[in-house]
């Protein structure tokens, strides 16, 4: 959990699965939509292919009005973490840089997943995304993004 003058927030479960099983979600944006726990990630805007480090992917995404962020993998490791920065395209592009980073851990009984959310780089309203409201809002959604991980992971 972030204080208020931290540029981080996270979250993080076990999950009763192999990390290999929860990496593979995780590196398959076509099933980001699946696991988003906010409601907001509708598709990919192409065919996905596994991420990797540097690959750069498209999400069509939907908060009161549909728009569209281009993702790029700043950071892997096959099967304990990655990570990706969302910028909105078009003329959105002078906001975002926010982290959205994955990390695996094996333990007895399963997997620890930790969730972040990192500002830290974010241009434009940063001030606005770490507005408390929207710490709460995103850390709600998080947790909901572990249940949803945790769901698929265990159901096959």
């Amino acid at each position: 959990m972030a204080d208020r003058k931290s540029d981080v927030e996270t979250v993080e479960r076990v999950i009763a699965a192999p990390p290999e099983k929860i990496f593979e979600l995780l590196a398959d944006p076509a099933k980001h939509s699946l696991i988003d726990g906010s409601g907001t990630v509708r598709e990919t805007t192409e065919q996905s292919e596994r991420l990797k480090l540097g690959s750069k992917f498209g999400m069509k995404m939907k908060l009161g009005i549909p728009y569209t962020m281009e993702n790029t993998v700043i950071e892997f490791e096959e099967g304990r973490r990655i990570a990706w920065q969302p910028r909105p395209t078009g003329i959105g592009k002078r906001f975002g840089g926010r982290i959205w980073r994955y990390e695996l851990e094996p333990v007895e009984g399963g997997t620890r997943v930790r969730e972040s959310w990192d500002i830290s780089q974010e241009r434009g309203a940063k001030w606005l995304v770490g507005l408390e409201g929207s710490r709460k809002r995103t850390r709600r959604n998080m947790e909901k993004t572990l249940e949803n991980i945790e769901r698929i992971a265990t159901s096959s």
